[in-house]
Formats: structure tokens, sequence, C-alpha cells
């Protein structure tokens, strides 16, 4: 998910029905919008398993609370144009050494000793049996080209190959870089030229920009390339104009806007002056919802105060300050007869404090966090840890409210290897949704991902430490954040899981979404890709 922002596979028996999972003492079921997760707890953690219409849908880690949630699917209705990326699985499945496929091809279960055979044996396929025998090598590409003995080994990668499913070859050419095997680390690489394209199907297509990653990561330039991705190209109305392609694609960003102003407005409902701390304001448009729907409450709206907080990637994306968006919000909020004030913070979340958020006395405080949190470094990454500092800080504001929408993720602190497979996991669904929205040789699709989602990309696979931002969490993580800072869950009310229902009519039937322990989760097929939670 992109300047806002920008779960693991089935380990338990999907022939289980409902039925013959309750005759264990250790299974509770819960219901949700149109189908039953059963809950198993076992020593390996709590697991869900979905019986719903002879058909599962889709599971996701939310570990250490929840293991496994599976998916209830919307009416299907016809592709309709409208939300984001997330930098947004069958997911998970190698954080616990479970092989997980696309979502187009299911799901498969692996533990973390067959998997790494099964990797060595693809590679053994590819290279041949010298590549365990010199382990020495650490050369150039042109070396192996130049040496006889490496040339078969790479026309032996030629010949088998085309066989070779993408992504199989992206995970041994990961492995090669994990191992700091260099000399196959190349030898993949160039075979994998030939395989992706930026107007190919779904993984050809993340295939490109994740063989980007893997060579700057392999020179060690991911941050280089990050910050050009980031910096030079596209101009800001450019980059506006992209942000808003896909927005228009996928309700990503459209479930996270509209389930925290329901949030937000039943909060709110008796309270006559209203403070929202907003920590990725980007360009407000939010709220403009909000003041529509406050307009129409009965007995006059309330007085609105926004706090906008900003980054530098925001204002470059807007084409300008934080004053643009204090004008157009001032303009629908007098529209609308609300009453408001704006106030801007230009800071990064790691840069604010106290001071900056004017808190006022008499004030009921709603808080957003949209895509925000993850881009916050924590205890992995510095000592401050201004992802915990943050959430403390906001606590001691005593909200009346706080909204989070994040990706469904594990990428902050695993090692490169299984966080490799999560983002490439995380991806496909995620390439794959934006594919049934628009054609394929789509000339702004393809701007748009390379602007919007390959940067996410390029930064998870490349960067290590304070270079590496995209450090996603998974809701049970985030759980155990917020309860540690004082915080306690909001269960969120059933209008707005109706309002997310009704909004994801727009869009393919391959959209799902359940609820779980008060929270949404949106997701593309079997991979869950979006957490909607509340909490005060």
């Amino acid at each position: 998910m992109q300047t806002s922002q920008n779960p693991k596979c089935l380990a338990v028996s999907m022939d289980c029905t409902i039925s013959q999972c309750s005759k264990s003492s250790n299974i509770t079921p819960l219901t949700t919008f149109s189908g039953t997760v059963a809950i198993i707890v076992s020593s390996s953690g709590t697991q869900f398993s979905f019986q719903a219409q002879n058909e599962q849908f889709f599971t996701l880690d939310s570990s250490p609370a929840i293991d496994y949630v599976a998916y209830d699917s919307p009416p299907a209705l016809s592709v309709s144009s409208n939300k984001s990326p997330f930098s947004p699985q069958c997911s998970q499945s190698y954080m616990t050494g479970n092989t997980c496929d696309s979502p187009f091809s299911g799901c498969s279960v692996v533990d973390d000793g067959d998997l790494r055979h099964v990797l060595r044996e693809l590679e053994n396929k590819l290279l041949g049996p010298e590549s365990d025998t010199d382990d020495s090598s650490n050369c150039s590409f042109n070396d192996v080209v130049s040496n006889p003995s490496s040339l078969t080994g790479w026309n032996r990668v030629l010949d088998v190959a085309p066989t070779l499913n993408l992504k199989e070859l992206l995970d041994v050419c990961a492995e090669a870089v994990s191992d700091a095997d260099i000399s196959t680390a190349e030898v993949l690489m160039n075979v994998l030229e030939q395989r992706v394209s930026v107007s190919g199907e779904p993984m050809e297509r993340l295939g490109a920009y994740v063989l980007e990653g893997l060579r700057a990561r392999v020179l060690s330039s991911g941050s280089i390339i990050y910050k050009k991705l980031k910096c030079k190209e596209p101009t800001s109305s450019e980059l506006m104009s992209y942000m808003q392609v896909i927005s228009n694609l996928c309700p990503y960003y459209k479930f996270a806007s509209m389930s925290a102003n329901v949030v937000i407005r039943e909060a709110m409902m008796n309270e006559n002056r209203i403070h929202i701390i907003d920590f990725q304001i980007a360009q407000g448009s939010q709220w403009m919802f909000l003041f529509h729907d406050l307009a129409r409450r009965p007995g006059g709206p309330p007085f609105v105060r926004i706090t906008g907080v900003d980054d530098s990637q925001s204002a470059y994306a807007r084409g300008g300050g934080l004053q643009l968006v204090g004008e157009m919000l001032a303009e629908v909020a007098e529209s609308c007869g609300v009453p408001f004030e704006f106030h801007g913070a230009a800071l990064s979340g790691c840069e604010v404090q106290l001071e900056n958020l004017r808190v006022r006395h008499g004030e009921a405080l709603a808080v957003n966090f949209p895509f925000m949190l993850h881009h916050m470094p924590d205890e992995s990454v510095s000592t401050i840890n201004h992802r915990d500092r943050l959430l403390r800080l906001v606590k001691s504001l005593s909200p009346k409210i706080v909204t989070l929408v994040e990706q469904e993720s594990n990428t902050n602190t695993a090692p490169f290897l299984p966080r490799f497979r999560e983002t490439l996991d995380y991806y496909t669904a995620m390439f794959e949704s934006i594919d049934a929205a628009r054609p394929r040789d789509d000339k702004q699709r393809i701007s748009t991902e390379e602007h919007c989602v390959a940067r996410d990309v390029v930064n998870i696979i490349a960067c290590e430490g304070a270079d590496r931002v995209e450090r996603h969490e998974l809701l049970g993580k985030w759980r155990l954040r917020l309860m540690m800072a004082g915080f306690t869950p909001c269960p969120l009310s059933p209008s707005v899981g109706e309002t997310i229902k009704d909004m994801l009519l727009e869009y393919s039937p391959n959209y799902r979404f359940a609820e779980s322990e008060g929270a949404l989760y949106l997701g593309w097929k079997n991979r869950a890709l979006a957490t909607s939670s509340a909490w005060r």
C-alpha cells in the first residue's frame, strides 16, 4: 500500500466438517457473516477452519492470538473499479514451514525440513551435483559463463527452466541469495529475466519487481533503488494520478476509510465537540464523507477539529503542503454546515510529540491509524522503539476511540528467506486482484504498479535495518502491542460489517471478508490482505 501505507497455509485438515470437529472438547464454533469458523486449540497454537456451502475460503495467520481465520464470500457480482495497494494470502505459510502456492493453485503443507529438502532438490535439478560440491564459488555471472564446468550447469538451467514454475524459480533464487551463493543466484536471475514481464500474468508482473529486489540485495543497493523509486519520477501530479488509479482498482483503501468512519461516527454519536487525529491524512478525502454523515445527525452536526499528521511523501504526492488539505476540507465542511477547524502537523510519526497534537479539554478524541503504524521502527530497529512509543503517547491522551487498519502480513522481524516467501504470497494475491479490474496491457495499470507497489516489494526484499521501512505485522501482534500500551479492544458493531459488505458488491466476488474476535478481515480468495479493528 503506498503513500498512506504502502497468513499462513491451512495446516488443519480442510476435510474436517464443523460437525466432525465439534466432537473435540478443544473446539469452539464461531459464527461469521454467513459461515462458521471452528477454533481448534492445540499445542501448536489456535487454529481456525471454515465450512460454508461446501466451500472453504481463506485462511490467515493472526498469531499469536489467532493462527488461522477463514473467510466468507460476499454475493457474486461484477467487477467494478475502486481501490488500492497495500502494500495486503494464503500466507504465512513459510513462517511456519508450510508451503503455499498462489491462491490460483491452492496450498500444500510441508514442514521446515521437507521444504529445505525440496528446495535443495530443485537447486540440484537446476545446477547439477557440482552445485553442492563447490561451496567456495563466489564469482560473478561473467565468471560462470567463462568457466566450462559452470557453463554446463548454466546449460542445464536453460534446459530445465521452462518446465519449472515461476514461483519455484524465484524461491530457489532467493534461497541462493540467502545462502550468499552469488554464482547460483546470478545464473537463476538471468533465467528469471526471460520469464518475467511487467505486462504479463500476475506472477510474471510481480516476478519482475521481485527480481529487481533480489538484484538490489545482491548488489547491496536496495536502499538506493528504493529511494530512487520513491523520489525521482513520477511528478507529484502523476503520482496522484497513479494512486487514484490503484485506489479505483481495489477496495483496500476504501475498506480502511469506510470502516474507520463508521466506527468514529458511532463512537461520537452523542458528542458535540470532536477532535480527530489522522496519522496519515494524505489527501484528507476520507473525512469529506464523514462530514456528510455528521451533517444529517439529529439535533445538528457537532463541531469538528482535525489534526492531520503528514510526511514528505504525502506532501510530494499532493503537490503541496497540508494547507491544501485544510482548505479542501474547510470548503466541504462549510457546504455541509459542519463547524470545522484544521491543524496540520507536517511530521513523520517518529517525530510526533504531545505538543504537536494540540489536544484540548472538552473535546472527544478519535485517533486514526490507516496503514501507517507499520512504517514506524520498533525495538528490532531502534532502542527508542517509536512504534510502541507512539501507541503509549496516544493512550495518554485518553482517546474515546482509536481505529487501526493494517496489512495482514508478517515482514517486520522475519529473517530474509521467510520474509521473501511471505512477500511473494502476499503480493501475488494483490497482483491477482489488480489483474481482475484492468487489462494486462493497460499502460496506466503498468505505471501504477511500478510507482505504487514495486517500491514496497523492493524495500521488503532488498533492504535491512533502518532502510527497511515496510515492516508489517499480523493483527495478533498489533493486538499485543496495543494491550501492552494500555488499550482494550472495542468490538465492531454489525453496521461496520454491513457497510463493507455493501461496498464489496461493486467488486469481484473473489474479494472476501469476515469478522473474528471483534475485528474485520478483507482479502482476495485464499489470502487475507488487511484488517480493521477499534480500540479505546
